[in-house]
């Protein structure tokens, strides 16, 4: 046998693995040099078939130029000119909804400390169908401007349970006229007189104004000016601080009428829409 022969018998083994060992072990096998490269190229080209047809295919991927992609979103939004006002209108939409759960789930956590905490003010009736808090600082010009709101409704609706929330936010003479406030509230004295006397003056209110106005409800403002730094006192304006961060409340006035948190001075129209739907369905929105 031929040099030739040997090696392209040997190839063949490694190729064809099985039928190559067995093409070694017949000595007197002759073939000539072309017909064993066939029978090797054979081999490989069904080798190579075979792996092609496992082989994954890569997705085809067409690059699209800008300058002709552009053109399309552009004329298919001119076509709908009020396509995007309604993905606008859905966005708020979808925005309003996710607010209302978190603010939902957050007031359904504090729901004691929002309703019946320790000390808390309460004017109207305190067995009302419906309660209103509100959070407010003595010195907010939108608490005073919606202080009129809050009396209309107090005097039109016998049903109406209101809770006040001191919220000193403002100003370190906030701080000081809440903790007077809070005092007032403790005693069987006209906390509302008190409350719409703060909010009917002019100028800063702060602490000699607080004691004064306590002063012409037949309080002593001497007494009430001891007590201030009492922890009972500081306990009661920390309660509503986290009640606000647990709420995500951070301005004056703010409302809470159910599972609804109202920002601002929502005027009283927009009050008494939102009392009706409670009593109308348990939500101040019915649908």
């Amino acid at each position: 046998m031929s040099r030739l022969t040997l090696v392209l018998v040997a190839a063949l083994g490694v190729v064809g693995g099985a039928f190559g060992y067995s093409v070694l072990n017949q000595p007197k096998l002759e073939m000539d040099a072309a017909a064993v490269r066939a029978v090797v190229d054979e081999a490989l080209a069904a080798r190579e078939a075979q792996a092609a047809a496992v082989a994954p295919v890569a997705p085809v991927i067409a690059d699209i130029d800008p300058a002709v992609l552009n053109p399309m979103i552009e004329q298919f939004l001119l076509s709908d000119p009020k396509l995007l006002q309604r993905m606008s209108v859905a966005l708020e939409d979808t925005l309003r909804v996710e607010e209302q759960s978190k603010a939902q789930t957050a007031i359904a956590s504090m729901h004691d400390q929002i309703y019946n905490g320790p000390g808390q003010v309460v004017v109207g009736n305190p067995d009302g169908d419906v309660t209103l808090v509100e959070f407010f600082d003595y010195n907010c010009g939108y608490c005073r401007s919606a202080l009129p709101d809050l009396a209309t409704l107090l005097a039109e609706d016998p049903n109406l349970k209101v809770v006040l929330k001191e919220f000193p936010i403002l100003s370190n003479e906030s701080i000081d006229a809440a903790r007077v406030a809070v005092l007032v509230g403790e005693t069987d004295a006209d906390y509302w007189a008190f409350h719409e006397a703060l909010f009917s003056g002019r100028g800063k209110v702060d602490k000699s104004v607080a004691l004064a106005a306590a002063q012409e409800i037949g309080l002593s403002p001497v007494s009430l000016e001891i007590q201030m730094a009492d922890e009972r006192v500081a306990k009661s304006i920390q309660s509503s601080y986290q009640i606000a961060q647990a709420l995500g409340i951070t301005g004056t006035p703010t409302y809470i009428i159910g599972n609804e948190i109202i920002p601002g001075a929502i005027g009283i129209d927009g009050l008494r829409e939102r009392i009706a739907n409670m009593r109308e369905c348990g939500e101040t929105v019915c649908s």
